[in-house]
């Protein structure tokens, strides 16, 4: 389990015992370290300076799939790669998390492109078969057939389609439950907190001061190897080792996405869009579809990208190319931003973002640190594999290899059964159908431990007076069992009400906060502390979005100050 306690519990053990390999960043990637290098029996510690996921990881198109694009571009590797890893989230690693999703492709020419682009997501379900996790194969519609899959399509802007598959996560929770899988076999895990110095001997990296950011206490932590997956601020912890222009150069490019009402598009499957720069996603989720994404370089501070109204009707503007429903900013939920740590190659334009590889680089920045970066979400766990591999060695790596191919998560151990008996559980707590596929979807086996939360305190069953689709056990479990330390916690990165709702959530904000106060032992003036900090962020997240540019949208969000301020450190 991840809990306040377990945190401060990490930090004194990292101190005392010392680690074979410290993992700086805790996003997919750095989270994926700690569980490979864990299970191949080494002292592992992590530290995020936010909260798990809360930067790239939980900001993206929450989508595992292939890349198709890429196969366009002739990327075979890349895209057998990730197909292959695909297939491994959705039958072992996170089955309850991953989901196979439908996307319907609208075709433009009668002939020439059906026939381009039937070979080349025909090739994409070859390789799909041939490296796991099958899902349907591509079905070709004529354009009747396809306006009645997704009636929203403008008629005029096809002439028939292709359905194809990938696979849709929940970002944030893939984060947090990789953590947990983690700390589940001995790793050390401390959110909110970050490395100020790297500790030396003369060349050798030997360990590293963190500061617990929560309580400005330092501490030092010798670790036998670091490694920096700190995707975008890859640079400014290359720069505490003293060896600035070592390690990858990384570019940060920006992915906007909206979120707009389930209801304000009628269609059965996702759509697939070629842009004149890249691809545009609308992807379905329960309650609601996610718009995007955008591809800019970005340059302002790396804490906290924002959306801003050029972004925003950039994404409307293409979107309504497509579809009838004429989307405006009336409609949209919300909006958010997240930063693609891209590898640069030599000689690459900070403008030319979208042009940049995605695959990813292990590099040594000093003897005892090195650097992974690039790649994307759906690639996590070879990434950290080679991480791993690198940072042991050649032949160490041969002896201790990587077993998380087959390391299932919290929550797809048992999932199955749990699954099968789910409708037992439904009928002893009065849930309906939705609510438990919600919860399967989410929690997997442990909606047994929600089921016992209830059946123990039944108010921990009340759904949500303001989100009637979480219950007040999610709130509760996000503390006890996921590592939630502040109200911000749980509503971006638990239950997700600041990216699902007009308001962000501040409408539940009471009613949360009421529930994680006894957990947390907060006092009053604590609670008045987390619930005026949420509602300054919503509210300056907002005026950002209707920015005019980077800059400026930038400056806005920065003007309200973290509950907890992420200090970046001297000479950085």
């Amino acid at each position: 389990m991840l809990t306040a306690q377990s945190r401060s519990r990490a930090l004194e053990d990292m101190v005392d015992t010392g680690l074979d390999v410290l993992v700086v960043g805790g996003g997919v990637t750095g989270a994926g370290i700690a569980l490979d290098a864990v299970t191949r029996g080494l002292r592992t510690g992590i530290v995020e300076m936010q909260d798990w996921g809360a930067g790239t990881s939980s900001r993206s198109s929450r989508l595992v799939h292939g890349g198709l694009r890429y196969l366009y571009q002739l990327d075979l590797r890349l895209v057998s790669e990730s197909l292959a890893e695909r297939g491994l989230l959705l039958d072992t690693i996170a089955p309850h998390l991953v989901h196979a999703q439908p996307f319907l492709w609208p075709l433009r020419l009668p002939l020439v492109e059906r026939l381009y682009s039937a070979v080349g997501i025909g090739a994409y379900d070859v390789i799909a078969r041939f490296r796991g996790g099958r899902v349907p194969i591509q079905r070709h519609y004529d354009k009747a057939g396809a306006l009645g899959i997704f009636p929203d399509i403008r008629p005029s802007r096809l002439v028939g389609a292709i359905r194809f598959y990938d696979a849709r996560v929940d970002d944030a929770r893939l984060v947090v439950d990789l953590v947990r899988t983690a700390v589940s076999y001995g790793a050390q895990a401390a959110s909110r907190t970050r490395v100020v110095r790297l500790v030396r001997n003369g060349q050798l990296v030997t360990g590293a001061v963190l500061r617990d950011l929560e309580t400005g206490e330092e501490r030092t932590v010798r670790a036998r190897h670091v490694i920096n997956a700190t995707g975008v601020w890859t640079d400014e912890v290359e720069k505490l080792a003293g060896t600035p222009g070592k390690g990858p150069k990384v570019l940060a490019s920006k992915g906007v996405h909206i979120v707009v009402p389930k209801e304000r598009i009628r269609g059965r499957t996702g759509l697939f869009l070629r842009t004149e720069k890249s691809v545009l996603f609308i992807i379905p989720w329960p309650d609601y579809w996610v718009i995007g994404t955008t591809d800019t370089a970005w340059t302002e501070q790396r804490e906290h990208p924002v959306a801003t109204a050029a972004d925003i009707d950039y994404i409307l503007e293409h979107a309504n190319r497509v579809l009838r429903s004429r989307l405006t900013r009336d409609d949209i939920l919300a909006s958010y931003a997240g930063l693609r740590p891209l590898l640069q190659p030599l000689g690459a334009s900070a403008a030319d973002s979208a042009k940049v590889s995605r695959e990813h680089a292990v590099v040594s920045v000093a003897p005892g640190l090195s650097a992974i970066a690039g790649g994307k979400l759906t690639t996590y766990r070879k990434m950290a594999e080679d991480a791993v591999d690198f940072a042991l060695g050649p032949e160490r790596a041969r002896v201790q290899p990587s077993i998380t191919k087959r390391v299932q998560l919290v929550g797809a151990v048992g999932y199955e059964a749990t699954r099968a008996q789910a409708a037992a559980h439904a009928h002893r707590l009065g849930w309906d159908q939705q609510r438990t596929a919600h919860l399967l979807s989410r929690y997997g086996s442990e909606l047994t431990v929600l089921a016992d939360m209830v059946r123990t305190d039944p108010q921990m069953g009340l759904p949500l007076a303001a989100a009637p689709t979480y219950l007040r056990a999610e709130v509760a479990f996000a503390v006890t069992h996921e590592g939630a330390l502040h109200v911000e916690d749980v509503l971006r990165l638990r239950v997700r009400l600041a990216y699902e709702q007009r308001d962000g959530g501040v409408a539940a904000l009471d009613e949360v906060a009421a529930v994680m106060a006894p957990l947390l032992g907060w006092d009053q003036a604590q609670v008045l502390r987390e619930k005026e900090s949420y509602r300054a962020l919503v509210e300056a997240q907002r005026a950002a979005s209707e920015a005019p540019d980077d800059a400026t949208a930038s400056a806005v969000r920065r003007s309200v100050p973290d509950l907890v301020p992420v200090e970046v450190p001297d000479g950085v």
